[in-house]
């Protein structure tokens, strides 16, 4: 029985000298404890680095393309979180329609989420420029993988995407057209990865 008293002592001895050794700390006048790994037989220092995207700086072909670059910074800034949010606001009306099991109620929630977005986004968005619209409307398809046209048609009726897609034609645009981080928008997802990365 001691000998087996002895055993339990040890191992309790063990696991706590082995959890002591797991976080380490770093000398300087602020103690910082890192986690440590045994890596043949050597007790290591364990840093998880968070992933950076490397991201090389874009060639401006002309000034014009780089007053076009500029202006897009500025309008990206503006847009992208509104662009992030609707993603956000889609996906919460997506979960919340799946609980509901009738037409009805689903028609009546998606009033109610209407007016409540409504309320909520009229007035900033009424204060974005044309540009600034046409940027968001791309950079909504890029949050939630799909065009503004099937949204609507999806969301509203297929006559209103109908009509908003009129209109949008009237002003150069095109509601059914996929964001192409590699071939019309390449210079917006430059953008965006290094906004994201803390770099603009």
């Amino acid at each position: 029985m001691r000998a087996g008293y002895y055993v339990i002592l040890f191992l309790l001895f063990w696991g706590l000298k082995s959890s002591a050794q797991e976080l380490k700390p770093v000398s300087g006048s602020k103690k910082i404890f890192l986690e440590t790994r045994v890596v043949h037989g050597d007790t290591l220092p364990h840093v998880t680095l968070h992933e950076i995207s490397v991201v090389p700086k874009w060639k401006f072909k002309s000034k014009r393309e780089y007053r076009r670059y500029s202006r897009l910074v500025r309008n990206i800034k503006k847009t992208l979180p509104y662009a992030r949010l609707a993603a956000k606001k889609l996906h919460e009306i997506d979960a919340h329609m799946q609980t509901l099991k009738t037409d009805k109620e689903r028609k009546e929630y998606l009033k109610e989420a209407e007016k409540q977005l409504f309320a909520e986004f009229e007035q900033p968005l009424r204060h974005l420029t044309v540009s600034q619209g046409f940027l968001l409307i791309r950079l909504i398809d890029r949050e939630t993988g799909d065009t503004t046209y099937n949204l609507i048609k999806e969301y509203k009726s297929g006559f209103a995407a109908f009509f908003w897609q009129s209109v949008a034609r009237l002003f150069g645009s095109n509601l059914k057209a996929d964001y192409d981080p590699e071939g019309d928008e390449k210079m917006i997802e430059h953008i965006i990865i290094l906004i994201d990365n803390g770099m603009l």
